[in-house]
């Protein structure tokens, strides 16, 4: 009997898979800031010209992940996401071959757009393989495949590309791409045109309702606190912390393997009752992380464990984020769900761009440890704009 229960339990294999699917795509991202160096060499590009590299392909997320995903609505969803993962497998071979940096910046476009659709499209698909009450778990899965990238995967693949070549690190994603397109496509249950899911416009309509917009908007702030920082994080350390190289290492490690934890404790908030008093408290732990940056800048140790704590908190945040916004669009516009997740996608992607320039700017103004201070007063803004949402929805915490 509990041999049952336990079976009736486990995710589905097309949760893993897709979780295969998004970490080739993390990588595919992710990777280019490893490689940025010898990549710019080859292309007899500047370093900051390569750069571009790693905006073109968020800024393609950001378009694809809401517009297109809006467009390919009443698809079918294993179609989406097989396609999606053959646009990656054929981009990533492009990007091992491209003669100059224009090129190489139009394909990593392209892809960003495939990008955000898929993780759109999976993110939504993801809920609807299981029972509501495990819906958390299944997208912290999907998810999870991209915070591996992230930790695991982009120090792998810099390794790979200082041995041999950055081209041959693109190569070996387009393999692992056709890999995940082939399991999805025998994984993922067929599923029939979604005669229910809402025309292209009606979705883009539907999910300008204030309700979605208020969600997504605590979503981008989120990225915004994060990465005003994150984005400095080297300089913050090694200037201010006084760490060395190996120091600085072991941070961005404690960070990967704690952003791990994060998603899937993410994923368990996400199913309990009280989920959106936990994206309350995670966001005031959010910003009393960023405050002991500035605090305790002095104090290695410190900010080493404050580097693992800023990786779990986030990717806890994204979760909950995701999962907030795909049960509004449940209730505010039924049939849009999957475009609700790339609104989600494309605010977190918007606000990792601005808190970027956000960061800059408070370096250039009050120098580099305002970038902490600026991340907590963010932290703060997305913490009051998600408790007034809760108040105007008669969901208090």
């Amino acid at each position: 009997m509990s041999n049952v229960s336990a079976r009736s339990r486990a995710l589905p294999p097309s949760i893993y898979w897709l979780s295969l699917c998004s970490f080739a795509f993390g990588l595919c991202e992710f990777i280019a800031a490893g490689l940025l160096t010898p990549m710019a060499r080859d292309l007899h590009a500047s370093v900051a010209a390569a750069g571009g590299a790693i905006a073109a392909y968020a800024l393609g997320a950001a378009i694809g992940a809401p517009v297109l995903t809006a467009m390919l609505a009443r698809r079918p969803t294993r179609q989406i996401l097989v396609a999606t993962m053959l646009v990656l497998a054929a981009g990533s071979v492009a990007m091992a071959q491209a003669p100059a940096l224009g090129a190489l910046l139009g394909v990593r476009l392209v892809v960003g757009l495939a990008h955000g659709v898929f993780m759109a499209v999976a993110s939504h698909a993801a809920t609807n393989l299981v029972d509501p009450g495990r819906a958390g778990r299944a997208l912290s899965i999907v998810w999870l495949g991209l915070t591996l990238a992230l930790a695991g995967g982009v120090p792998l693949g810099t390794w790979l590309g200082a041995v041999s070549s950055w081209r041959w690190v693109f190569a070996a994603i387009g393999v692992l791409a056709l890999c995940g397109a082939a399991g999805l496509r025998f994984a993922m249950p067929a599923a029939r045109q979604d005669a229910a899911a809402a025309s292209a416009l009606d979705s883009l309509r539907a999910i300008l309702q204030a309700p979605l917009l208020l969600a997504a908007g605590v979503a981008a702030l989120v990225s915004v606190a994060t990465f005003s920082f994150f984005t400095y994080v080297s300089p913050f350390l090694l200037q201010l912390g006084g760490l060395d190289a190996d120091w600085l290492g072991a941070a961005m490690l404690c960070f990967g393997v704690c952003a791990i934890g994060g998603n899937l404790l993410g994923g368990w908030c996400a199913d309990r009752p009280s989920a959106l008093r936990c994206s309350v408290l995670a966001l005031a732990a959010l910003a009393i992380n960023l405050l002991g940056f500035y605090a305790l800048r002095a104090a290695p140790l410190a900010l080493l464990a404050l580097c693992g704590t800023l990786g779990l908190l986030f990717f806890a945040l994204v979760t909950l984020s995701t999962m907030r916004l795909l049960r509004l669009a449940q209730q505010h516009c039924p049939g849009s769900d999957a475009v609700a997740a790339g609104l989600n996608i494309a605010a977190f992607n918007a606000g990792t761009a601005a808190g970027g320039v956000l960061g800059g700017a408070l370096i250039v103004v009050f120098g580099l440890p305002a970038i902490a201070l600026g991340g907590a007063l963010a932290a703060l803004l997305a913490m009051l704009l998600l408790w007034m949402q809760s108040q105007k929805l008669d969901a208090p915490l």
